[in-house]
């Protein structure tokens, strides 16, 4: 059985971050491992505390992970400090295997998560990952993407996926995330939801994206796979909490194959 890492914040609610991850990685047939960066309390409705993990304690997880497992992949997600960017970087700077980025750093509603130096530091991992997967707000703080413009256009050492550009062509409504790799762009494309269960959708895509790697997938395999995952895990959400619900992580692995 594959395994695959993921480094990454925890979510109490269980929707997003490592929780999230692990549920993704377990849907697609591959053993998860992990590395906290952050403990936060938090539910559908948000975040109420936050306790980072220290950079020796994360080391000390790294270690335990890389001594006794043949890791196939690793996916990162939120790291919070510089100091914890500079560890991960680090880290997987010398590894020859498939590492997926969320530069976690602004929300979808285009809140800030990072410090300013933070997210300039983020970009320290790009040369190291094969596929970054920023928000449309993240995608414009890391390279200028602007989807309506002439800046369309991403320079970045790694390849890189920005998701869920909404496009209206008539009464047809799609959500689509561009993969551009060097000079080439890939749109994938699904239905629009108009929905609120979307608590942990751009964790468990990445993870999603992380796990078909692992499993000998191209990139545009594994965006497309992750793609519909995504679309299948909303559309059969379980409707609970009373803020952004969860998604359907089983089902939607299952629906997308």
């Amino acid at each position: 059985m594959k395994v695959v890492l993921t480094i990454a914040g925890s979510d109490s609610s269980g929707g997003a971050g490592i929780q999230a991850d692990l549920k993704t990685f377990e849907a697609f047939g591959v053993f998860g491992t992990s590395a906290l960066t952050v403990l936060t309390a938090q539910n559908t409705k948000g975040v109420t505390d936050v306790l980072p993990v220290s950079v020796e304690f994360l080391k000390a997880q790294l270690d335990a992970v890389q001594d006794d497992f043949e890791i196939s992949a690793i996916k990162i997600g939120m790291l919070f400090s510089n100091e914890i960017i500079d560890l991960v970087r680090e880290f997987i700077k010398d590894l020859k295997i498939p590492i997926v980025f969320d530069p976690v750093f602004i929300s979808k509603a285009g809140s800030k998560l990072l410090n300013d130096d933070a997210i300039q530091n983020m970009k320290s991992i790009l040369p190291y990952a094969t596929v970054a997967t920023p928000n449309l707000f993240e995608a414009k703080g890391m390279f200028g993407y602007e989807p309506n413009s002439d800046t369309k256009q991403i320079t970045s050492p790694c390849a890189v996926v920005v998701k869920n550009h909404i496009v209206q062509t008539g009464e047809v409504k799609e959500s689509v995330d561009t993969l551009t790799i060097g000079e080439e762009t890939f749109n994938f494309t699904s239905p629009y939801i108009k929905t609120n269960n979307t608590h942990g959708t751009g964790c468990s895509f990445s993870s999603a994206i992380a796990a078909n790697l692992a499993l000998g997938k191209t990139l545009q395999e594994s965006v497309e796979i992750s793609k519909k995952f995504i679309y299948h895990a909303i559309i059969n959400a379980p409707q609970i909490g009373h803020g952004k619900g969860p998604i359907a992580h089983k089902i939607g692995a299952q629906l997308c194959q």
